[in-house]
């Protein structure tokens, strides 16, 4: 049995962060507790991202309290955890329609509200976005404060630390909230701590420090940094934070971020502080108040709808296996009988299937937090080394690490082999995190192969593949969600690189030929029936390889076909990009070549970002799905919807 709506009196009252700031302190425990209760349940009819908020509760009541949002600028890292801050500001009446179409965002977005001052879905871009605001501020002359909020987890980035190094220059316009929710930092926190955290950012402490500095500055430099020095260890070893006070932070914490009785005064004295930038430490509590989330932190990170008195989560029906965990458990199997097969993650095990390489290999995967840069790296050295690294990483988060890729990997020649999740749209997750420019950005480098599975049973050929391949760096993309349910093969099989299959029709002979590039397949064989039905002769080829593509097969059924359709879910570049080129260098289109009627079309993702939809919703809008494919046969042979040419001038 679902629960009704929560009892939420002063909540209610609350539309935007000026409200709130006309409560009093006492009660603000009680709005906490009501925006925790209307946010499990907003979160429990829609699905989403659930621990992280719960666990920022107090702290956005807080920060939203003393800072004067939007004017200080508040950046959410990765922005999953923001959902509490939506309800406060002014967006809790859309707060129920979280990642549907048309509805709000589930991450931080600058084109849904001015309290969303940077987009955000990627992590450990808030405190380089904030010195951003900051100095900006600084430079006009402008009052307002930036506000970053990092977790720990985040903080895995080498960009974060590259933000902090430049700190200085934004002055006490800039304040970094750590957030670390998992105890990996902080040590126990209690009423010391909480002590602590108060003196060292009040005016009283700060201000004597202020004037201990102006004295040491008139007995000489020498003397006045071997003070400075002295007072930072000797802060620092009481208080913890020496490293961030190396990075030119003054280190505020830890503080139980749950106390709101900790929490304000010290965010106060922080707010009215001089001092140049400042971090607060605080400890949190991942899925806090809610029982089921507290007790499995990782299971209702991310969750679909679920019972809010239960906390049971709904169940969809069973299905085809999941592509990550194909790609896992197959991985798992083939290093069995190799023992060079390593598996390297950046902090998403369970999202890409290495979780079940690492329970049967675990001295062979490494997770190596949120830094694909130096994952990519890593396994480059592996492959230099002799082994046979498999880099499975978010298409998405690939992108960060492109750099790597073409210098480290591709230039030398090493043989790293990238499992690329997530590949093409993404549904409720929207723009931020579709995978879809990695056939763009890896095909166009000199030494790669890249793959596309169309099927489950493909993916299980081309993680083979790939473990065979030692004479360069090659890549597979697979989509995220289940697979298709096509039979699963007893033995994975060797694909000869650069060929693909014809999988529907003949290549010597025919009037549509269909080339589609991974998980469109299916589409491509529902059209392929539907102009079958009007009397059009149709091939269907799942090209398998986007580089080397398959010139043998291309000449083939350019000989034989009429039309020419390339169908992938990537952006513009990728396998209709090659094929284009392919035809201009050998004149396949030219009216005096032995294929002068040949018409080719590209379908491929539109050159915008989509938005969070339903799946379907979302191949709809991008022109994806047979009905499409087959419009744009249609239209290539000039034929109406009933198959009758059309007289055109």
């Amino acid at each position: 049995m679902t629960a009704s709506r929560p009892d939420t009196p002063l909540l209610d009252t609350v539309g935007t962060p000026e409200h709130l700031r006309k409560l009093a302190p006492e009660q603000l425990r009680q709005l906490a507790d009501e925006l925790r209760a209307e946010m499990i349940d907003a979160v429990g009819s829609t699905g989403g991202h659930l621990g992280s908020g719960l666990g920022v509760v107090e702290l956005t009541v807080a920060i939203h309290y003393i800072f004067n949002t939007p004017d200080d600028r508040l950046i959410w890292d990765v922005g999953h955890q923001a959902y509490p801050h939506k309800i406060l500001t002014g967006r809790r009446d859309r707060i129920r329609t979280l990642r549907q179409a048309g509805g709000l965002s589930g991450f931080t977005k600058r084109s849904e509200s001015e309290y969303d001052p940077f987009g955000a879905a990627h992590s450990s871009t808030s405190i380089s976005a904030g010195l951003g605001f900051a100095v900006a501020n600084k430079l006009n002359d402008a009052p307002g404060k930036a506000i970053a909020v990092i977790g720990d987890g985040a903080m895995s980035a080498g960009m974060a630390y590259e933000a902090m190094n430049n700190a200085e220059q934004a002055g006490n316009r800039l304040v970094v909230i750590l957030n670390d929710n998992d105890m990996s930092i902080a040590p126990p926190v209690g009423g010391l701590s909480a002590y602590l955290a108060r003196m060292v950012s009040s005016s009283e402490y700060l201000g004597l420090r202020s004037l201990a500095s102006k004295v040491a500055n008139k007995i000489g430099r020498r003397v006045h940094h071997s003070l400075h020095k002295a007072e930072e260890y000797t802060r620092g070893m009481v208080t913890g934070g020496t490293l961030f006070e190396e990075l030119g932070f003054y280190y505020v914490g830890p503080i139980d971020g749950h106390n709101l009785d900790h929490l304000i005064p010290v965010l106060e004295n922080v707010r009215d502080s001089d001092q140049g930038p400042i971090l607060v430490h605080v400890v949190t509590t991942k899925g806090k108040g809610y029982a089921p989330a507290e007790d499995s932190a990782d299971k209702y990170h991310g969750v679909p709808k679920f019972d809010v008195v239960t906390g049971e989560k709904k169940k969809s029906a069973a299905g085809p296996p999941a592509y990550q965990n194909v790609f896992g458990e197959t991985l798992a199997k083939l290093a069995e009988t190799d023992d060079r097969i390593c598996a390297i993650t950046a902090a998403m095990p369970g999202g890409t299937g290495v979780d079940k390489f690492s329970q049967m290999h675990p001295d062979r995967a490494f997770d190596v937090g949120i830094a694909e840069q130096h994952g990519v790296t890593f396994a480059a050295g592996l492959a230099a080394q002799g082994m046979r690294p498999f880099a499975a990483i978010y298409s998405t988060f690939l992108q960060r690490a492109y750099d790597q890729v073409v210098h480290d990997v591709a230039i030398q020649n090493l043989p790293v082999r990238f499992a690329i999740d997530r590949a093409g749209l993404v549904g409720a997750d929207g723009a931020t995190h579709a995978g879809s420019f990695d056939v763009t950005y890896l095909a166009s480098l000199p030494n790669f192969v890249v793959m596309a599975a169309a099927d489950e049973a493909e993916l299980v050929h081309m993680t083979y593949t790939a473990a065979q391949h030692d004479s360069g760096p090659i890549a597979f993309r697979y989509p995220r969600g289940n697979g298709v349910g096509v039979e699963m093969p007893e033995m994975p099989q060797l694909l000869e690189i650069g060929k693909g299959r014809v999988v529907r029709g003949d290549a010597k002979v025919g009037k549509v030929a269909i080339l589609s590039l991974g998980a469109r397949l299916e589409e491509a064989k529902k059209a392929a029936d539907q102009l079958e039905a009007m009397g059009l002769a149709t091939t269907v080829a799942d090209m398998r390889f986007a580089k080397p593509i398959d010139e043998a097969l291309i000449r083939e059924l350019a000989d034989s076909h009429e039309v020419l359709v390339t169908v992938e879910e990537a952006a513009i570049g990728g396998m209709g990009a090659h094929l284009l080129t392919m035809a201009s260098d050998e004149g396949l289109t030219d009216p005096d070549s032995s294929t002068g009627g040949l018409k080719i079309r590209t379908m491929r993702l539109p050159d915008t970002f989509l938005d969070h939809d339903d799946p379907v919703k979302q191949y709809d809008s991008a022109r994806l799905n047979a009905p499409h494919i087959v419009e744009t046969v249609l239209e290539a042979l000039r034929h109406n919807s009933a198959g009758v040419t059309e007289a055109r001038a």
